[in-house]
C-alpha cells in the first residue's frame, strides 16, 4: 500500500504552478508544460520511495493541478472572464475537460517515475 505524502503533493502544486507561471511567459505554452513536467520529476525525486510511489505522487499533481485549475476557470467564467479564461485553458466541455485531467495526470505520473529514477541513480 501506497502511504501519500501530501505535503511532497502540495509542494509540487506550488512548484507547478510557479513554474508554469514564470516560463509560460518566457517560452509561452511550451515553457508552462516544461515547467510542469519538471514539478512532477521534483515530486518523484523527493518522495524517494521508488517508482510506483514517484508515479502516483506525480498524478496526484497532475490531477489535483487540473482540478484546482479547473475550478478557476469555471469561476472566471461565472464572474464573467470567459476571454481570459479562454486564454488560460482553451478547453470548451466538459468532455474534454475530463480528457485534460487524464492526460495531466498521466504526464505527472511519467514525471514523477522520471523523478524517482534519477533518485535510484543518484
Amino acid at each position: 500500500m501506497v502511504e501519500i505524502k501530501w505535503t511532497t503533493v502540495r509542494r509540487g502544486l506550488l512548484l507547478s504552478l510557479l513554474l508554469w507561471l514564470i516560463l509560460r511567459e518566457v517560452a509561452g505554452d511550451v515553457g508552462g508544460i516544461i515547467g510542469f513536467v519538471v514539478a512532477t520529476m521534483v515530486v518523484g525525486y523527493r518522495v524517494n520511495e521508488g517508482y510506483m510511489d514517484g508515479a502516483i505522487h506525480g498524478s496526484l499533481v497532475g490531477a489535483v493541478g487540473g482540478i484546482i485549475g479547473g475550478l478557476i476557470i469555471l469561476i472566471l467564467y461565472l464572474i464573467g472572464l470567459g476571454d481570459m479564461a479562454k486564454q488560460l485553458w482553451p478547453v470548451a466541455g466538459v468532455i474534454e475537460a475530463v480528457i485534460v485531467l487524464i492526460l495531466y495526470a498521466i504526464v505527472g505520473a511519467i514525471g514523477g517515475t522520471v523523478g524517482s529514477a534519477i533518485q535510484k541513480l543518484r
